[in-house]
Parts: structure tokens; sequence; C-alpha cells
């Protein structure tokens, strides 16, 4: 059976719908960086998860090929994760998406390698007609997180996002937003097929102790 990170990995893909304090540890990527409204029809952001897909499955699929990685073992793709920010804002300004900075990424095994990840790209290019030369191989640590499982649409997610707020001031913690500790969301549902009122998706914060504490 393919080894799935969803079912394996439960307490950081899976979490209820209230909010719990983790420690999220290192974990290598394919990601894409961009800026714009991820609304926008063929936007950057669209492009960005077009050229991730390709990526992440010419690896998956690599053991049906000649090139041979070492330690493969077969693996569901993970799902689609995204790190948001917006210039001189902590957190997320919902109400003006075209200010958005983003890095979409999805999770590779551990065995996966740069150098397996540079003939993927190389390969995805080449297979599909795609410029993939903005996709990266990145290592991110979160750390202290505070996560929660959103149910509805994105826009909705300030009333979310105010549950964890008030959750960790309880614990003792405030949010720890700077240049690379970021608002992580994980998306759990296929937006083309599943209604907004049913989308699931992970909403992660980095934190630390308060200052007053």
């Amino acid at each position: 059976m393919a080894f799935d990170f969803k079912k394996e990995y439960k307490e950081f893909y899976m979490p209820k719908n209230k909010p719990k304090i983790v420690m999220v540890p290192k974990a290598n990527y394919i990601g894409v960086r961009g800026l714009g409204d991820p609304n926008e029809e063929d936007g950057a952001y669209k492009k960005a998860i077009g050229v991730l897909y390709a990526v992440a499955y010419t690896l998956k699929m690599s053991y049906k090929t000649d090139y041979k990685i070492q330690g493969f073992y077969e693996y569901v793709v993970p799902p689609l994760e995204g790190f948001w920010w917006q210039n001189g804002i902590k957190g997320i300004d919902y109400t003006d998406k075209s200010t958005f900075q983003w890095i979409s990424v999805i999770r590779v095994p551990e065995f996966i390698t740069r150098e397996n990840f540079e003939w993927a790209v190389s390969m995805a290019e080449k297979k599909k007609g795609l410029d993939c030369s903005g996709a990266e191989f990145m290592t991110i640590e979160e750390g202290l997180c505070v996560q929660i499982m959103h149910l509805g649409p994105f826009d909705d997610e300030p009333e979310t996002v105010k549950k964890m707020d008030a959750f960790i001031e309880a614990q003792g913690y405030e949010n720890d937003f700077n240049d690379t500790r970021l608002h992580h969301e994980i998306y759990l549902s296929d937006a083309r097929r599943v209604a907004p009122e049913k989308w699931k998706t992970v909403i992660r914060h980095p934190i630390k102790k308060s200052a007053n504490q």
C-alpha cells in the first residue's frame, strides 16, 4: 500500500476543529514563490500550482522510468500547501488579495534529494512543455505552532483565526510572525469538486511564549 502522509501524520494533516499547539518537524518541499490574487484566471498562482503538480508527479512516477531514486517507495502525493503574507501586515488581510505574497508547496518524502528534484524539473519541462524554472527544493522547519481545521470558504477564515488567537493567549503564547514564520494553509479539499461550505483547510500559525509570561 502506498505511503500516505495524511494517514501517517494525522497530527499535522488532520487536526480537529479546535486549536491545538504542535511542534512541527523539518520537512522537504517543492516550492514556487509568487504574488497576487490567487483567484485570478490564468494568474501566477494557478500557473505555479501547475508547475508544482508536474514536478511532484514526475517524482512520484519515477519508478516507472529508467531513473531510479535511492530508497524510493510508492507514496501518495501530499496535499497542496501555502505560506501567505503581506508586507507591513502581521497575519493576513483577507480583504485585499491583490497584495498577497505566497510560497505554494507540496511536500516530498525524505528520500527525495535536490539532485532528484532537479531531474524531475528537467523531465517535467520536456514532457509537459512547462517553464519550471521557478520551482525550488525547500527545507522548512516550522517549529512551535498552533493549528486548527477550518471548515468552509477561505473568506470565513478570520473567525477561525480569532479562535486560534484567543486559545494561544489563554495558554500563555502569542503569534510569532516574521520573514520566515508565516501564515500556513494546507488544502484537504478539491475546490473544483467540493462545495465551499465543505472545504477543509488546516490553518497553522507560528507562536512563541508570551512576553508577559
